[in-house]
């Protein structure tokens, strides 16, 4: 492992690794329950989804790990989900046939364009100042997921936010959370994201939060039959099977580059000019769960932020995406077990791991208006609009807009051109 991984190279050890695996599991551990629940709104079998859920994290990290060796890891992605099942299918009225080969095609439209490093090259078109954003974007993005997942921040219909009832049980056993995970964090307890999760799933027992599984612990997985390869390939050559096609794609594809750019960010792994280590196998991966979850019957797989905690943890290579595919794989088994993890134990590595995520910032130029503006945008952007897709897209477009009007072109590259028209486009449709 040591040799394959390159431990020592990374300097780190089996122990960081598989402990970071674990972290990043448990922090997305959520989508085993949350996908099904979503996916079942469009008729399809909730038991079902959940092992198509399980399968496809589990065979979309294990290539993450073994082919792209980076420490992320993957699973359906979230609003992507929610895409698929109240737009295309609730919205739309189309069959859920309809969207999963939607997402059959998606994938393998990305497996050849990542084979021909048309993925690649878009990850490398982003300026460095603006993937230093991205990370900070991605840790306010992920840190208000968490604190709106526990209730500490809810919709409110006068401004949009507000505070929640600082009173109720998932409340409290989240401040629980967070203030535990901070101070072993203080003190340099090693696994402290970890603990806390275990620590606020406990204290969730007396208090109703954490519901405790019924019947047996280990069972034999749902059946895949009812949603296995059920493709509708009668309307491919529809405008809407391409307004779809074309939306799956373009939220997969900013949503993966902006994890990878911004967790790489943070854990140190850009390289000189900024690039992501082995950047195309880990598109690769992106590209493999999603044309295999499509067969499994789910929506789009996609990189996961929630890989940060397992990256704050310690986690630098494939070993820790290694670990977390193991569990996936386990969970198929242990269902109920694993799907009892509630939100609010899980929102306080969410908000820490965002606090981590910040750090980049520092290495942004803010005397230099042309860079730092277009990287304010894309922090701001990503929480207020959910997406870190949109905030990339207004990070790019400002950078490119500002460098134009100032007499900078130099500083602009041909694939940013080419983006920045995708992106109007996009907005047009």
């Amino acid at each position: 492992m040591n040799k394959f991984f390159k431990l020592e190279e990374n300097k780190t050890n089996v122990k960081t690794e598989i402990l970071a695996g674990v972290t990043t599991f448990m922090t997305m551990a959520y989508i085993l329950a949350v996908n099904p629940d979503i996916l079942s709104a469009t008729g399809m079998d909730k038991h079902a989804l959940f092992t198509a859920t399980a399968l496809s994290a589990f065979v979309a990290t294990l290539v993450m790990a073994l082919v792209a060796r980076l420490p992320f890891a993957l699973a359906p992605g979230m609003g992507l989900n929610a895409f698929f099942a109240f737009t295309v299918v609730l919205g739309m009225g189309h069959s859920w046939q309809f969207a999963l080969t939607a997402v059959f095609l998606e994938g393998v439209i990305f497996i050849l364009l990542t084979a021909f490093n048309i993925r690649e090259l878009i990850v490398n078109a982003i300026p460095l100042p603006l993937k230093h954003a991205v990370s900070a974007g991605i840790g306010l993005f992920i840190a208000f997921i968490g604190l709106q997942n526990s209730g500490i921040v809810i919709n409110n219909d006068a401004t949009l936010v507000g505070l929640g009832d600082m009173g109720s049980p998932a409340v409290l056993i989240a401040l629980f959370g967070i203030v535990l995970t901070a101070v072993l964090l203080i003190l340099k307890v090693k696994g402290a994201l970890l603990i806390g999760i275990f620590a606020a799933t406990i204290a969730g027992i007396p208090f109703g939060v954490t519901h405790m599984p019924e019947g047996h612990l280990v069972d034999v997985p749902p059946s895949l039959s009812p949603i296995f390869m059920k493709f509708e390939f009668s309307q491919i050559f529809t405008l809407d099977m391409l307004i779809v096609l074309f939306t799956f794609l373009f939220v997969d594809m900013f949503d993966t580059v902006g994890t990878l750019v911004g967790v790489s960010s943070k854990a140190g792994m850009l390289d000189e000019e900024g690039k992501v280590p082995r950047v195309k196998q880990a598109l690769f991966a992106d590209s493999i769960g999603t044309f295999f979850g499509a067969i499994f019957g789910t929506s789009t797989v996609t990189t996961y932020v929630e890989s940060a905690s397992g990256v704050a943890e310690g986690g630098k290579t494939g070993l820790t995406a290694l670990s977390t595919a193991v569990l996936f794989f386990i969970a198929l088994f242990f269902a109920p077990l694993f799907t009892m993890v509630p939100a609010a134990a899980t929102a306080p590595a969410l908000v820490l791991v965002g606090f981590f995520m910040m750090s980049p910032i520092l290495k942004i130029d803010f005397e230099n208006y042309t860079e730092s503006i277009p990287a304010f945008i894309t922090i701001i952007a990503m929480p207020l609009t959910y997406s870190i897709a949109e905030g990339i897209v207004f990070g790019m477009l400002s950078y490119v807009l500002l460098k134009v009007l100032t007499g900078k072109m130099k500083d602009i590259s041909i694939v940013m051109i080419v983006l920045v028209i995708l992106f109007v486009i996009k907005f047009l449709i």
